[in-house]
């Protein structure tokens, strides 16, 4: 009997999967359990497991092409007198691929309707010797004819960049992998595709974070602005930073405190009504090197100690990078930060991620002279917030109760955080 690998939804927006690499090549022996292929998702590279055995007959997408989710992407034969029917099956045409590594028979009659096989995505864990490339490296590669083997990278542990192809096209030898970060003023290299005119293909993350804008548009969306002095905050995190604990992770811990007194805030629209939730789970936005962005999630976080969720944070904003999250570490969010506080920006405004009801955009903590309440002028360190909130679920006045319990946290009694 043959059977059908269908590209599978690892995760509930995907509609569209691009393979990164077959682990299989064709006439293999293929074993339950067995690792087929590795799918880039929306947000993640993802190991496919097959549930059953045989041959792998015909891959029909081949490496670096891109299937709907449920579309045939290859044949497994149970038998080697199958193999001939099954290779007579020709090669999608969804799929933007080259050229395969094993030649693709001339197309032929249909085989009779195969019986689907079963796969299953699991996490990529080490490298197991395949290349780890970002997707704008890989379209590079393939644009200035580079071969990723040949390339040490200089991402985290050791992901080849888009940065990496191109010294390697112009002759240069990649260095060695560093952990300092590029400057933020560096400006990111241009694709060969955009140098010349031509459009570039936004990347399955990019496509992901498109349609979650294009929902976006549905929100009927308000925003409430607060200003925090953030003078106690900014000591206490003097006194925690030698742990691993960040400002974004005391913020998050903040935050999660304030909500777990406003359901609102992190309950959700429905057609039928409100849905509550009984855990804070505080999704931050991350920026991604090959464009657009992730949301990492700390699950339960005002049930949980600084120091866990710092630990937690270090661990998230790692894999995310290396697209080795599951999905619902970035797909259980029920409240977002955005924090641009790092670049210098003073404030601005979020929009609302589909499925939740807000969102909180935090500036940078800058000196400012101030008029305090005994008439002094004093100099004091303060933050702008902008809460963007679906007015389907809360108003104005729950946005500025919800605020003023947040400034009053982190004015009054930041202690409680390390509690």
């Amino acid at each position: 009997m043959i059977r059908e690998v269908t590209m599978p939804a690892l995760s509930s927006t995907m509609t569209e999967g691009k393979i990164v690499t077959w682990k299989k090549q064709e006439g293999d022996a293929v074993s339950r359990s067995d690792i087929l292929l590795v799918v880039e998702s929306d947000k993640a590279d993802m190991d496919v497991e097959s549930f059953d055995e045989g041959i792998l007959a015909n891959i029909l997408v081949s490496d670096g092409g891109s299937a709907p989710v449920g579309s045939v992407i290859a044949l497994i034969a149970e038998t080697e007198a199958e193999v001939a029917e099954a290779k007579k099956r020709p090669p999608s045409g969804t799929a933007a691929a080259p050229p395969a590594t094993v030649p693709t028979p001339a197309p032929a009659p249909s085989a009779p309707a195969p019986v689907a096989a079963a796969t299953t995505p699991v996490s990529s864990g080490s490298n197991g010797g395949r290349i780890v490339a970002s997707p704008n490296a890989r379209r590079l590669a393939e644009q200035l004819g580079v071969d990723l083997a040949s390339i040490t990278g200089s991402g985290p542990g050791g992901r080849i960049v888009g940065e990496d192809v191109e010294r390697a096209a112009a002759g240069a030898k990649a260095p060695a992998p560093a952990p300092a970060a590029k400057p933020a003023s560096a400006p990111a290299p241009l694709p060969a595709a955009a140098a010349s005119g031509q459009p570039v293909a936004f990347s399955a993350l990019q496509q992901a974070v498109n349609r979650n804008m294009e929902a976006a548009l549905a929100i009927p969306a308000f925003r409430v602005g607060y200003t925090i002095t953030t003078d106690a905050f900014d000591e206490l995190h003097k006194s925690v930073k030698s742990k691993g604990v960040t400002v974004t992770t005391m913020l998050v811990k903040a935050v999660a405190i304030t909500l777990a007194k406003h359901p609102l805030l992190f309950a959700a629209y429905t057609e039928s009504g409100l849905r509550y939730h009984s855990a804070v789970n505080v999704a931050v936005a991350v920026a991604m090197e090959e464009g657009g962005l992730i949301t990492p999630v700390l699950r339960a976080a005002d049930s949980k100690d600084l120091y866990t969720l710092a630990r937690e944070w270090k661990d998230l904003v790692e894999r995310a990078r290396l697209k080795k999250l599951q999905p619902e570490e970035y797909t259980s969010g029920n409240f977002t930060l955005s924090n641009l506080g790092m670049f210098g920006v003073d404030r601005f405004d979020a929009i609302v991620p589909p499925g939740t009801s807000a969102i909180l955009a935090i500036g940078a903590a800058k000196p400012t002279v101030v008029v305090t309440e005994a008439g002094h002028i004093a100099i004091q360190k303060q933050m702008q917030v902008n809460l963007s909130g679906d007015h389907r679920v809360f108003y104005g006045t729950d946005g500025a109760r919800f605020l003023q319990d947040l400034a009053k946290l982190i004015e009054q009694s930041p202690q409680q955080l390390t509690l």
